[in-house]
């Protein structure tokens, strides 16, 4: 994989701030394959597709580009609020390329966020435009990259060098089977994930979980049976293969 941008090529027709977003375009349909499946090129949308700038044309996976010469890995500033929160419940929601790259136009870093780990808990609403905007009133949002679980933060590249095509295929493919659950309990299951990745335990118990009862409240309000619906989840991963029972209690992380 090359990791340069070829800047003269892919800048000739375009100005500005629109340059960075040609670059980051070319390289990706140069040299991107496809994390969910064995295809080695993604294919360019069509000019003002909503979300979706490549799409896979063997295995259908649609994705979404976006880069910056910031590395911000806590949040990632997207579009409008209620269209996320509208793409999330209608299971819409693209899988997202955050691309970062340097002052000499080179790939620093590239993480993916796969389809299935946007929940409404990690989307947060940013302030409306004032009045004096072109677009006042409107509401965009960011999207919180500290609240996703390690396992919803593949990296592709990871300062300045490549992950082998075969780590990342194998890290999407540990998490597919959230696509099989409705937005409706994804939600809670990545929740959950999330805060056991939080405890940096490769053991940890039901109370350790239990701790969270709090937050997941807040999180969840419609919800009055916060400790029924942890057990509940951590059966999901256990089924999923992403944790096991160990004893009355008591988990573990499985590699």
């Amino acid at each position: 994989m090359n990791l340069q941008f070829k800047t003269l090529a892919a800048a000739t027709y375009v100005s500005g701030s629109q340059v960075a977003k040609a670059l980051s375009e070319d390289w990706c349909r140069r040299e991107l394959y496809c994390p969910a499946c064995d295809s080695d090129r993604l294919q360019q949308s069509r000019p003002n597709t909503p979300a979706t700038d490549f799409t896979c044309a063997k295995c259908t996976q649609f994705y979404e580009l976006k880069s910056s010469r910031s590395w911000k890995p806590r949040k990632i500033v997207d579009a409008g609020y209620n269209a996320m929160l509208r793409a999330i419940r209608e299971d819409r929601a693209p899988n997202l390329l955050f691309l970062h790259y340097s002052v000499d136009w080179c790939v620093s870093n590239l993480i993916l966020i796969p389809r299935v780990f946007f929940t409404e808990s990690i989307i947060e609403k940013r302030k409306p435009l004032n009045p004096q905007a072109r677009r006042a009133g409107w509401v965009g949002c960011n999207i919180l990259l500290s609240q996703i679980p390690d396992d919803g933060k593949i990296a592709l590249v990871s300062s300045g060098k490549a992950v082998p095509a075969h780590h990342v295929r194998t890290e999407f493919s540990r998490v597919r089977a959230l696509a099989k659950l409705p937005p409706s309990k994804r939600g809670w299951t990545v929740d959950v994930l999330a805060l056991v990745r939080r405890l940096q335990k490769e053991q940890f118990s039901l109370q350790d979980l239990y701790d969270f009862e709090g937050e997941l409240r807040v999180t969840h309000p419609q919800n009055e049976n916060i400790r029924p619906k942890i057990r509940q989840q951590l059966q999901v991963l256990r089924d999923m293969g992403l944790i096991e029972f160990t004893s009355p209690g008591r988990y573990a992380i499985r590699g």
